[in-house]
């Protein structure tokens, strides 16, 4: 199971729609290192005037990447933490995410990161089995 999601919440969403925050904080609280790591990553974006900020540093442990495979792989989360964050999330490989700000999709820096041939170039032996 990807999220922890409280009885409350759970009644919510029964009923009908639920606040984007609540969303949001049981992502926080079910997933702490991948909502860090973002977190982080935004933090720098925003304090600089660098195109984007990511992270290269493996997860401590398989459940840490976990978290981060989980986070990115879930559109409503990863779509959630970027309107939180107000940034552009991008993912390579097992651990590589990226903070771009949002008007950067459409950029040369972004498309590039994203690129089938970055993706081909950020390859190497220990990302294979992640």
């Amino acid at each position: 199971m990807s999220l922890n999601v409280s009885d409350r919440l759970l009644a919510e969403a029964e009923r009908g729609d639920i606040r984007e925050e609540d969303f949001v904080d049981t992502v926080r609280t079910s997933l702490p290192y991948a909502y860090d790591l973002i977190a982080s990553l935004a933090a720098d974006l925003n304090a600089g005037q660098a195109e984007f900020t990511d992270n290269q540093t493996p997860p401590p442990s398989e459940q840490e990447r976990g978290q981060l495979l989980r986070a990115l792989a879930s559109d409503a989360i990863r779509y959630s933490l970027e309107r939180h964050f107000g940034i552009a999330l991008a993912f390579q490989n097992c651990h590589r995410v990226a903070a771009f700000r949002p008007e950067s999709r459409n950029g040369e820096t972004y498309t590039r990161f994203t690129s089938v041939r970055s993706q081909i170039l950020n390859q190497s032996p220990e990302f294979r089995d992640c």
